[in-house]
């Protein structure tokens, strides 16, 4: 790959405007702004839509792609509005700025933040259109309507395509917001088509697409070879030795940079810069062979003796002490549970550290220049990054351009701009273009993992089989009041604010390992823990576990949204558990011996999900998943269903993939290295997965995280419908279930 997006972007703004068309800007320098600053005007139709003189519109995509389908998505909410057909549709990437709004992709956020302001930018660009028009014969813009990229009047029989119109449109001020008229859904001919991704031929076709097939002109490789212990240093090494090998130009200490704080929130704030030895030369393969001759003695620092079975132990002994902290606390649980009749149940759960295993390794390739840095990156989170460097270099933020590569898979990794700061640290130190890919072993020993705990529950059901109590110890990772970064626990969720006797304590202790965002984070083990023990609650009251969590979803909640279940709505959760109860055949089919169905749901990212997997064990604790069922309730509109499907489908995947990883550690150091011991569910082992949405009355809401977390606990209280063992401690393995 000799082209890069930019110089295409700037060749197609070129021809719009050498065609006469109405361009609408395409190419951007970043200019990232603090995001306490105060939120700017609408988005405007020039920064997303071009439309040339022949007819033919260019819609930028403003969110990076890592396979979530936001480049084909998003575009199509445009295009909707602008009411031209999608054949006629060009899309590239947008820059990275303020002025495309949030971009960043994370927390199924990308169509609730810009299904508003997107259905605006094409009603903006039509009703320019439809002006210009109304001019050009000199009639009232209320006479004039549009279809498939043309504006007609229908009393004169005229009509003029869209391209014939772009330069007068160019010229015209922008609509007042409050003028515009968005389309009645009933009108929709692009949102709800399920619509094949743009870059999917190219995708099957090997296409060099990806940012690790991204090359420049004069562009050297690298490798970095990191510290294994955090905060560790390097003692000695044998650098000249390998500087004196075949193709290699540079090697070198990067001393590093020190976190922000102890446990901060690394999405936001600067990443910092970990110690290790940079390894530069004129091809991939031979910086990676020298990286093989180097001998690193290390300094560990202060985590050296970190070790994951100390952990488990000192979690242990936590519970077994009073909490650190109450977190919430609702009725009297203790009188609850010394109630006459009650039937007490207590269960321990603990679910690992795990590394999000992108397809593609971190990559990214990087120019730093005369005080300038461009930079081409899959990241997740273009604009944090953006500050990043700008903060890391001493520069300013105008002088640093992101450019968005499509990235194999993120899952919450890409949201971590690590690797785009090692880049262009590298870049600056060798005076040349720079691209630095991670190999599988970085990739699992250096990441910002999703953060294991551990959940002591208690809870009593009364004579009539009803959860009057719950109580809930999570001993975590962190510091005083401080949580590990994305490794806390909410008090809110639920059945918070559906059982009268309620209250959430926690303890924490120390951690020297990166942590952050997984798919679904938080949710992705939180989901696991209650869903599990409300289907050991519900075999303790002798119920069916759907009609159980049925009716503990008929309760009246407590009265503040937000201090029940994280502010779900338990109508809109009992719709989803009823289908999905009908459409696996719950209670009424007659399943063969060594088969069961498990049932779970979960609320989160603005997502109701309600799964059932059917499962086979064997008797030698092999495990078949037969087939998933999942209903979910995400709003009003699915804009591509293809996608939707697609996403809920691979959500259940790195679900199943979540049962047989951990990352663990030994002095300090995470023991796993590549698919063999963190691995991921193989081909042969996915099951059929059947997917069905629920229509409501509600802002769409994203899809890329919700569907993961309950598939977990579906099948674990599968296998425990088959077995009676349950699963309390992640990976299964542990209890000598394996995927068959």
């Amino acid at each position: 790959m000799t082209k890069t997006d930019p110089n295409r972007r700037s060749f197609l703004r070129l021809t719009a405007l050498a065609g006469g068309g109405l361009m609408l800007g395409l190419y951007s320098k970043a200019k990232a702004q603090a995001p306490n600053r105060p939120a700017r005007a609408p988005l405007a139709p020039s920064d997303f839509v071009t439309i040339a003189s022949n007819g033919k519109v260019t819609i930028a995509a403003c969110n990076p792609d890592v396979g979530q389908g936001v480049l084909t998505s998003l575009p199509m909410i445009v295009a909707e509005e602008l009411d031209v057909d999608w054949k006629d549709v060009q899309i590239v990437r947008s820059g990275v700025g303020r002025k495309f709004g949030s971009q960043l992709t994370g927390g199924s956020t990308a169509t609730p933040s810009n299904w508003e302001p997107l259905r605006r930018v094409g009603a903006s660009a039509r009703a320019l259109l439809v002006s210009a028009a109304a001019q050009t014969w000199n009639v009232p813009v209320e006479e004039c309507s549009t279809a498939s990229g043309r504006v007609h009047h229908k009393a004169s029989q005229r009509s003029l395509g869209y391209g014939e119109l772009a330069s007068k449109a160019a010229s015209l001020p922008l609509p007042d917001a409050s003028s515009l008229t968005l389309k009645d859904p009933k009108d929709y001919k692009i949102i709800g088509k399920s619509t094949i991704g743009v870059e999917n031929l190219d995708i099957v076709t090997g296409k060099p697409i990806f940012g690790i097939d991204l090359a420049l002109p004069g562009m050297l490789h690298a490798v970095f070879h990191k510290t294994p212990v955090m905060g560790g240093k390097v003692a000695s090494a044998n650098l000249d030795e390998v500087k004196a090998m075949k193709g290699v130009k540079h090697v070198f200490v990067i001393e590093g940079r020190p976190m922000p704080s102890t446990y901060p929130n690394y999405l936001f704030q600067d990443p910092g810069l970990e110690t290790g030895i940079a390894i530069v030369a004129d091809s991939w393969w031979a910086a990676q062979s020298a990286r093989r001759k180097l001998v690193v003695e290390w300094e560990p620092g202060q985590w050296g003796t970190q070790d994951s079975a100390a952990n488990v132990a000192k979690a242990e002994e936590l519970s077994k002490l009073p909490p650190a902290r109450n977190l919430r606390s609702e009725g009297d649980v203790e009188a609850a549970f010394a109630q006459s009749g009650a039937k007490v149940v207590e269960g321990a759960y603990h679910f690992p550290f795990i590394a999000h295993a992108t397809m593609e390794p971190q990559t990214c390739t990087a120019h730093f220049k005369d005080g300038k840095a461009e930079i081409w990156s899959a990241t997740q989170f273009p604009q944090p990054g953006l500050r990043a460097i700008a903060g890391l270099m001493s520069i300013p933020e105008e002088n640093v351009t992101i450019n968005m590569v499509r990235g194999g898979g993120g899952f919450g990794r890409r949201a971590y701009n690590d690797v785009m700061c090692e880049a262009v640290w590298i870049s600056k130190a060798v005076g040349a273009p720079v691209k630095l890919v991670w190999t599988r072993e970085d990739d699992i020993q250096h990441d910002y993992y999703r953060c294991g705990g551990f959940q002591y529950l208690k809870g009593a059901i009364d004579p009539n089989g009803k959860l009057i109590a719950w109580r809930d110890h999570f001993v975590g990772y962190g510091e005083g009041e401080a949580f590990a970064h994305d490794g806390g626990f909410s008090p809110s969720e639920f059945p918070a604010g559906f059982v009268p006797n309620f209250a959430v304590h926690s303890s924490v202790m120390p951690l020297g390992l990166k942590t952050g965002a997984l798919r679904a984070p938080y949710s992705n083990s939180a989901a696991w823990v209650i869903q599990s023990f409300l289907d050991e609650l519900a075999h303790a009251a002798g119920k069916d576990p759907v009609q159980f969590r049925l009716e503990l979803l008929e309760r009246t909640p407590s009265p503040s949204p937000q201090a029940r279940g994280r502010g779900m709505d338990p109508a809109r959760m009992r719709r989803a558990i009823e289908l999905v109860a009908e459409k696996s055949g719950w209670g009424k089919r007659q399943l063969p011996k060594g088969t069961a169905l498990g049932a779970a749901f979960h609320y989160s990212h603005g997502g109701y999900i309600a799964e059932v997997a059917e499962v086979t064990v064997a008797a030698n604790k092999k495990v078949k998943v037969n087939k998933v069922w999942v209903v979910g309730d995400v709003g009003s509109h699915i804009v591509n269903p293809s996608g939707a499907e697609n996403q809920v489908q691979g959500s259940v995947v790195d679900g199943l993939s979540e049962l047989i990883q951990e990352i663990t550690l030994r002095e300090g150091r995470v023991v796993q290295t590549n698919y063999h011991n963190h691995p991921m569910l193989r081909m042969a082992q996915a099951p059929p997965i059947d997917v069905q949405f629920l229509a409501s009355p509600n802002t769409p809401s994203g899809l890329g995280e919700p569907a993961l977390p309950p598939i977990l606990p579906a099948v674990c209280n599968a296998i425990f419908a088959v077995t009676g063992e349950r699963i309390r401690t992640l990976p299964m393995t542990k209890q000598g279930f394996s995927f068959a």
